[in-house]
C-alpha cells in the first residue's frame, strides 16, 4: 500500500448512531446495556438490518476465528513463500505490456479512489435518503475497511519485509525499518471491500465479480513486481477476516463486532465477547 493509500484510510469515518426509544431502558440498566448480547439477539438485530439485499434478510451463520485458525493461515502463507522467488522470476520473464495494462486497471480496487468511494458513498446515500438499512450497511463496510487498513499498516511496520524490487531474496526482513511488503496493502483492501459488499448485497453474480476483481488486484501486485505471493495471500486473509468481523459474521479470537454496527436500536457502544 502506498503512502497515498494509507492517507486515504483517514477519510473513512463512521458517525451514524442515532437515539432511539431504547435509550431510556439502556440508561436505567447500564450493566445490561453494555453487556454482550445473547446470540439470538445479536443474530436477529443483524438479520433485521441486513442492508442492500434484494431478498428478505436472514440471520448470518456466525463463525469463530480462533488461534489455531490463525496458525493454519500463517502455515499456508509460510508454505506459499517457498514459491515466492520462482513465481516472481516466472512472472517477470513473461511480463507483457498487455498484462501491465490489465494490472493498471485492477490495482485501483485496492486504492482509496475505489474503496473509500464505496464506503463513504454508501454512508452518504443512506444519510441523504434517510435509509437506515443503507446507512448501517455503509457503516459496516467502512468499519471493515478501517480495521483491515489499520491492521495492515501496523503489520507492515512490525514485519519490515523487503519488496521484490529491492532484493533477490524473499526472506529479507528488517522490522520497523519502513520496508512494507508483508502483507500486500492493495490486496488487503480489495478483499475487505469484496467481502463487505458481497455480504451486504447477497447476490451470487455480484459476489463472483467482486472476488474476481480482488483476486486480479492481488495478481496485479505480483505482475508489477511490488509484492511476493505470500504477501498477497496474507493480505487477502487479513482483508477477508476484518470484513467478516465488522459485519458480524465472525467472532475473531472471541471478539465480535461493535454493538452499534449491528443493533438497530443501539445507542450504547459496546463490544461483544
Amino acid at each position: 500500500m502506498t503512502r497515498n493509500s494509507r492517507f486515504g484510510l483517514l477519510v473513512l469515518t463512521v458517525s451514524f448512531v442515532r437515539p432511539t426509544p431504547l435509550l431510556g431502558q439502556m440508561t436505567r440498566d447500564t450493566t445490561s446495556a453494555f453487556s454482550a448480547p445473547s446470540a439470538p439477539s445479536a443474530f436477529s438485530a443483524l438479520s433485521a438490518f441486513s442492508a442492500l439485499s434484494a431478498q428478505p434478510p436472514s440471520s448470518p451463520q456466525q463463525g469463530s476465528f480462533r488461534w489455531y485458525h490463525a496458525g493454519a493461515v500463517l502455515g499456508v502463507v509460510a508454505l506459499a513463500s517457498l514459491l515466492d522467488e520462482p513465481l516472481r522470476d516466472n512472472l517477470q520473464a513473461h511480463r507483457t505490456s498487455t498484462k501491465d495494462d490489465i494490472a493498471s486497471v485492477f490495482r485501483h480496487m485496492g486504492q482509496p479512489e475505489v474503496y473509500a468511494t464505496v464506503g463513504l458513498g454508501t454512508l452518504l446515500v443512506g444519510l441523504a435518503g434517510k435509509n437506515d438499512k443503507v446507512l448501517r450497511a455503509g457503516g459496516r463496510i467502512t468499519a471493515g475497511l478501517l480495521v483491515a487498513g489499520g491492521l495492515g499498516v501496523i503489520t507492515k511496520e512490525i514485519v519490515g519485509r523487503f519488496r521484490p524490487t529491492l532484493t533477490g531474496s524473499a526472506y529479507q526482513f528488517k522490522p520497523f525499518s519502513g520496508h512494507d511488503s508483508w502483507p500486500s496493502g492493495h490486496t488487503t483492501m480489495a478483499f475487505a471491500l469484496a467481502t463487505s459488499v458481497s455480504d451486504e448485497v447477497k447476490s451470487t453474480p455480484v459476489t463472483v465479480a467482486l472476488y474476481a476483481g480482488a483476486t486480479l488486484t492481488g495478481w496485479s501486485r505480483l505482475n508489477d513486481n511490488k509484492h511476493w505471493l505470500s504477501d498477497v495471500l496474507a493480505g487477502a486473509s487479513l482483508g477477508f477476516t476484518s470484513a467478516k468481523l465488522m459485519n458480524g459474521h465472525w467472532k475473531v479470537f472471541g471478539v465480535g463486532a461493535p454493538k452499534f454496527l449491528l443493533d438497530p436500536g443501539g445507542v450504547a457502544v459496546g463490544w461483544e465477547f
